[in-house]
Parts: C-alpha cells; structure tokens; sequence
C-alpha cells in the first residue's frame, strides 16, 4: 500500500508540510497520492540510523548478506501486479517493459548475493613473513577490502525499478556491506515507496540493523544536497543530468572530508558505420539502429544519438532510409511533461543550426506527452565548428554526420565529450582499416559495440557502464554489473597482525 510517506529506517513517517503528486504520462493527469518530501530532521535521523547500523552491518558476513538479498528479491516478486500498476501509471511505460526491468532488478540482487557468498571478490593478497630475508626482514602483510560506510543514491528517472530503489547502486552498495539512503525520484515516487517496503520487510526478515535501508523524498534539490553533506554519508551514487550528478559532485568535493561521488550522467554514443556496411546492408542497419533509438522513447542513457559516416554513393539514400524507418515507428510515451519539453527543446537546438537538414520527423497529432520522433542530418566540417550539434537529446532523436573522409570522422571522434559506449559498424574487408577508429574510441568511450546497437546493458562480471566525463564523474568504475560494487570499499593492509585480529577472510 502507498503511503505517501518517508522510511527512516524501518519507520514510516512524513511530519513535514510539502508535497508533490507524481504524474500519469498517458493521461497527463496527476496522480492522487500525495507524496511528503522529509524534513531536514527526518535527514539527519536517516543518516544517523545508517551511521549506527554501518557499525553493525559491515560485520555481517558475506552469506548473510546474500541471504539478504535475495529476500529483497524475494520481497519485490510478492509485490505482484501492485507495483506492475504503480510503475505503468507513474512512467507511462507498458506492462512487458515493466515486468523485464522487475526481472532485471531481481537478476541483479541475486547476482551480487551470489558474488558475495564468497571472499574471492575482496581481491585479497597474503604476503607472508621473511624474517631471515637480509638485508631487511619482510614482515607479514594482508590486504583486504572494506566498506566504506552509508551511500546515498539517487534513483534514475528512466529505470524506476532497474536503476532506482533496489537498483544496481543499491544493490552492490548493501552486498559490500554499506547501509543505503534512496532520494526516491520525484517521478515515481509511489513505485519507490512499494520497493522500499519490500527492502525493509526482507531487513527485518533477515535481522539486519534498523538503518540498513532508508528512502526519503523531496522534489527539488534541497534533501539532496543536504544528505551530500551531510559528514556521515561516505559516498554518492547518481544516474541522471549533467547538471545535476556535477553539482553533487562540486558538493561532495567541497566538503570537510571530500567524498566519492559516481555519476552516470550525459551520453549520446557515437555509432560509426563504414561505407561497405552501408553498401552490402544498408536496410538491415537502417532497421536496427531505428529500433535502437526509438526503444523506450529513446529514454535509454545508451541510446544511439550520434550516427557517423563517410560520404558515399549510398549515403544520401541510407540516412533517407533510416528516417523513414525511424518515424515510421508508433509514437512512444515519455516519462514525464517536464522530459518531453526538454527533449524538444533540445531536438529544436541542434536542428536549427546552420547546415542542419531535418531528414524525417513525426508529424500531425499526437498524444501531449508523446515523443515525436526524428533525424537529422549534417556535414562533418560543420559539426566540427559547431558545439551546439553535440547537444544530447534525451528521445528518439538522432544526428547523422557525414564525414568527408577518414580523417575527418576519427577528428570528430577525437573532438567527442567522454561516452557511455562507442559502436563500429564494418564489413570484414573493412577490419584493416579500422584500427585508428578503434584507438579513437578507446580514448572516449566505456564500451565499444561491433556489429551491434548499445542499448541494452548485459548485468555481468566484464560490462563497463561508465565512460569518460561527462558519461561519467570515474571512468574507472561500472555502475552495472558485479564489479559496481568496487565503487563501495576501500582497501585496507593488516601488517604484522595477531590471528585472532585479523578479519575473518585473512586469517591464517
């Protein structure tokens, strides 16, 4: 049942005085629960309560952590066709992709319990004892990984399962052992509050430490920055705007004690797709990247929004195919008014440059808030000189760059902000000419596709979503897959250390 109300801990309370209603895309309506944003009281003791259960959880064993987990998973499959219901109406997405982002969400929950089932992942190293070596003895040396205390994360507006409330931040954050606040997404807000019950209910279930798990709420930005700095949050993890994940990271960074703030934030995924592709399949391709970039309205951080090519005799017609095939596809809800306008407002800006062509757009009516869907297409020289043809637009929209050659399409490559993932389109004949491209895109991407579209994230050991600024605030670390939880320790060396004191995974 929603309540409208914050957990602090494993208590539901709302003693403050501002709300806000989450809105039903489909029919541009409110929805009727009124949702209270916590008070600045209600911060402190959520951070607190994790503070306190920090001192606990960290040493609970790994398997008791799994089992954790996996009644959260438990928990979130009982919910059954409530939160189905709560997630359509407060994201204007069918029913399939909500059931496939719940089955995503229990994937990864159950992925980090199996991971933390065992201590292979602390990546411990032993270096024993050499009294005898001269000319110095070699004292004994273990190294291990630990949790580095409560983690703030803020859900996704585009996931509100897979990338929210029990997300992958989440998730990987609880199995390494840190205690988590959610800032619930002001645009599912209920769906939020549904999982946060299931997370509560499998902590007392499983006899967790009251604190483990806190979501609260807030609209704007200000509970947000206050659990940033607040000196008990130990990191941050974010998915959303550019503006957003910098201005949380300026916070943390400015704090007394500067803290980890990892952010995925703006992406728009370059595809290069070579002559010879577009020559032997130009349809096919056509077919895949339309699909690609109107999946979910094109509300994928991954979705393609920057398509790459040299010019050719086939080009003209393929960017004219792509067009067809990309508006030819039924319009798609977005998630909210507020990323509709922005998404035309953003599609407007790049379009109306100089050299600018519009290939193909939607037209005549749609639903308010559905997304009209397009492409445009423009020279490299001119996107080169023109920062304003970089602009991401968060939809199903994308930009088409004709290269006059080789040379020019690795300098717009070159010329790229950092990316969630880069993709090559080729024929094997193309394969010795291909290596520049790839060098170009390792400097700037996280994930590098062939042959494939980006959309569509496996949650495994070898995915890197993550890229260079502004993808994201550490190219280092992931923020899917199981590797997300490195994100959440730190590594600590025990030297010269009585068994007895040693924690458990580097005993003798």
């Amino acid at each position: 049942m929603i309540t409208g109300r914050n957990y602090i801990g494993n208590r539901l309370k709302s003693s403050g005085t501002i709300t806000h209603k989450t809105i039903n895309p489909k029919l541009n309506v409110q929805n009727p629960t009124a949702f209270y944003e916590a008070t600045s009281d209600e911060v402190d003791e959520a951070v607190e309560l994790a503070w306190s259960a920090f001192k606990i959880y960290r040493k609970i064993s790994g398997a008791k952590r799994a089992v954790f987990l996996n009644a959260i998973a438990d928990e979130i499959i009982a919910l059954d066709q409530e939160l189905l219901d709560s997630y359509m109406i407060e994201s204007g997405l069918p029913e399939g992709r909500a059931i496939g982002e719940r089955g995503r969400t229990v994937f990864q929950l159950r992925s980090f319990a199996d991971l933390v089932g065992h201590d292979d992942w602390r990546e411990n190293t032993i270096d024993k004892a050499m009294p005898e070596r001269t000319p110095m003895p070699k004292d004994d040396l273990r190294r291990t990984l630990i949790p580095i205390g409560p983690v703030v994360v803020f859900a996704a507006s585009n996931f509100p399962l897979a990338f929210s409330t029990a997300g992958g931040d989440t998730a990987s954050a609880l199995a390494a052992g840190c205690p988590v606040i959610v800032k619930a997404h002001a645009m599912h807000s209920g769906t939020a509050e549904l999982v946060a019950s299931a997370i509560i209910k499998a902590a007392d279930k499983t006899g967790m430490p009251n604190g483990v798990f806190s979501n609260i709420m807030g609209r704007g930005r200000t509970v947000g920055v206050k659990l940033v700095k607040h000196d008990k949050v130990k990191a941050v993890g974010f998915t959303g705007s550019i503006s957003g994940g910098r201005a949380l990271f300026d916070i943390a960074s400015q704090r007394k004690e500067p803290i980890p703030v990892f952010a995925e934030m703006g992406s728009i995924n370059p595809v290069v797709i070579t002559a010879k592709a577009i020559e032997n399949r130009s349809e096919a391709v056509a077919t895949s990247f339309a699909n690609s970039i109107t999946t979910g309205a094109g509300q994928f951080c991954t979705k393609p929004g920057l398509l790459l090519t040299v010019e050719g005799d086939k080009t003209e017609q393929f960017i004219k195919d792509l067009a067809k095939k990309t508006i030819a596809i039924d319009p798609q809800y977005m998630l909210h008014p507020d990323i509709k306008q922005a998404f035309v407002e953003n599609v407007n800006i790049v379009s109306s440059q100089a050299g600018a062509e519009v290939v193909g757009k939607v037209e005549g009516a749609i639903d308010v808030n559905e997304a009209p869907s397009q492409i445009t297409s423009v020279s490299g020289e001119a996107f080169l000189a023109n920062p304003k043809l970089h602009v991401e637009a968060f939809g199903p929209f994308a930009l088409v760059v004709r290269a006059k050659d080789q040379e020019e399409l690795i300098e717009i490559i070159n010329g790229l902000d950092g990316q969630l993932t880069g993709t090559i389109i080729a024929e094997k004949e193309d394969h010795p000419d291909l290596f520049e491209v790839v060098d170009a895109l390792e400097n700037r991407v996280g994930r590098i596709i062939f042959n494939g579209v980006p959309t569509g994230v496996e949650v495994c050991p070898s995915m890197q979503h993550g890229g260079p600024y502004p993808a994201s605030t550490d190219s280092r670390f992931t923020s899917v897959g199981t590797n997300a939880i490195k994100r959440w320790v730190r590594p600590v060396s025990y030297q010269s250390f009585p068994n007895e004191l040693l924690p458990t995974s580097l005993k003798r």
